[in-house]
């Protein structure tokens, strides 16, 4: 039954029906469906779909809002259904999509996922200037930064952050995690970040080993 609850969900997105994909994502409520499963292999799926559609030009930048406008009708009915877990040492999370970049989807998606896990997240939005990532930091008490960018012209300003935190001696003090679609593993390594997360769930393990919860 979830596998075609997941389904429903993809396919709702990616015909961008935002009242079929609440429809579904209540479905999923009333049938004990876990909600976190169903963001994931569901309405995640559906925008991978979307992702892939816009690359081979079969939809464009207007197909594509309407699809997240269509996912965020799903999250916004399942969220208060993810289980948070009870124990969980409340870490702070610093988290937005760097400066000249404003797609914030997968950074969205992740703030909900670390959220359920237990952290306490400060999302500072989309095209966040960089001292702002630092100063926000600084005023919670914040144990990680999290950056996201979608564009490889932007990428650099992940490394711009991490130079301004040792420019302030205050690159101890934060843990700095990166993630996006053109982010790897090497750039990671390559500017000097503690963590490199590939998709929002992955997000959420690499905060906690981090932190060592």
């Amino acid at each position: 039954m979830s596998k075609a609850i997941f389904e429903e969900l993809k396919t709702a997105v990616v015909q961008m029906d935002e009242d079929l994909t609440r429809r579904v994502a209540q479905t999923a409520v009333e049938q004990g469906v876990d909600a976190c499963e169903a963001v994931n292999r569901g309405l995640v799926k559906g925008m991978e779909v979307v992702g892939e559609k816009y690359e081979l030009e079969e939809y464009f930048i207007p197909e594509v809002l309407l699809c997240s406008d269509a996912m965020n009708a799903g999250i916004e009915v399942l969220k208060p259904h993810i289980k948070k877990e009870a124990g969980v040492t409340p870490y702070k999370v610093v988290i937005g999509v760097v400066q000249g970049d404003t797609h914030d989807i997968g950074k969205n998606l992740v703030k909900i996922l670390q959220e359920a896990g237990g952290f306490e997240v400060y999302d500072l939005g989309r095209d966040v200037p960089l001292e702002q990532f630092i100063d926000k930091a600084v005023e919670v008490r914040a144990d990680i930064i999290g950056m996201s960018t979608l564009m490889t012209s932007t990428m650099d300003n992940m490394g711009t952050v991490i130079t301004m935190l040792q420019g302030r001696d205050l690159r101890e003090r934060f843990k700095v995690l990166i993630g996006g679609g053109p982010i790897s593993q090497s750039f990671a390594d390559t500017i000097g970040a503690d963590g490199y997360a590939p998709d929002a769930t992955s997000a959420v393990r690499m905060a906690r080993e981090l932190v060592g919860s």
